[in-house]
């Protein structure tokens, strides 16, 4: 049985369009805006959702999201509320909801405890930015124990060893990070970025979703034309740390599908 997130890019590849998923720090600025402001990326375009985890040591974050995870937390956002926040999501949606997190949280909720009620509440998958995929066994057999699809990340400095692995574990997609560093917008895309996809097409069938530093239009048809899926993320949670409101990220969002189907 096929998951919402492989659905979502058999939909848009029998479109000849990628995928735009759009990521949010869960429960900033509070718990209770995260709903609608889904709702908001939704009706602009977006096909799949990064639920952010707030954290305290977010290592892969750049700034803006750093700071996102900061208004979370003041806000009293846990692993426990980003459930009942996509509970809450799944009463009107059927959106692909990604769960985006450290290793950290996860053990101290419990790994199978969250694989379990990470399904019962409505998520597709999870992708943990700082595990090892060298160790990852254990983590993807309790994920897809519960219907989970597990995404791992492959970087223009993935050993061509640890590109394999990341094949074998992933389901659902490969998250391609298309510059070395961490999250934030860039004024240009990396060349680092083709390669990575080519090297990857060679070793795996899964589709192919590219992000850090994808922040406007422009980007995001660019990487359309050659992946599957687009990820877009300081973007959005710069706009939230701005007040933009459930208007400006619908706003925002269709002009990144615009961008993408031109």
């Amino acid at each position: 049985m096929t998951t919402r997130i492989q659905q979502a890019f058999d939909r848009r590849k029998s479109e000849g369009k990628a995928v735009l998923v759009a990521y949010l720090t869960a429960g900033d600025p509070t718990p209770e805006h995260t709903p609608s402001l889904v709702a908001a990326l939704e009706r602009g375009g977006a096909d799949l959702i990064e639920l952010g985890v707030p954290f305290s040591d977010p290592i892969a974050d750049g700034p803006v999201i750093q700071q996102g995870s900061e208004r979370a937390l003041k806000a009293g956002t846990t692993v426990a509320k980003v459930l009942a926040i996509a509970q809450k999501i799944r009463e009107a949606s059927q959106i692909p909801l990604l769960l985006f997190t450290y290793v950290n949280p996860v053990l101290r909720y419990g790994l199978e405890n969250l694989a379990r009620d990470a399904k019962a509440a409505g998520i597709d998958g999870c992708l943990l930015t700082d595990v090892s995929v060298e160790e990852a066994a254990v983590y993807v057999n309790a994920m897809r124990a519960a219907g989970l699809d597990t995404v791992f990340l492959a970087a223009p400095t993935s050993t061509p060893g640890r590109l394999k692995l990341v094949a074998k574990y992933s389901s659902g997609f490969i998250y391609l990070v298309s510059r070395t560093g961490v999250t934030g917008e860039r004024a240009e895309l990396s060349d680092s970025l083709q390669p990575l996809i080519d090297s990857t097409r060679a070793i795996s069938k899964l589709p192919l979703a590219a992000g850090f530093g994808i922040s406007t239009p422009a980007q995001a048809g660019a990487v359309a034309k050659i992946a599957d899926g687009v990820v877009v993320g300081s973007a959005i949670v710069r706009l939230i740390g701005e007040n933009a409101g459930e208007a400006g990220l619908e706003k925002f969002a269709r002009s990144l599908r615009t961008g993408m189907d031109a």
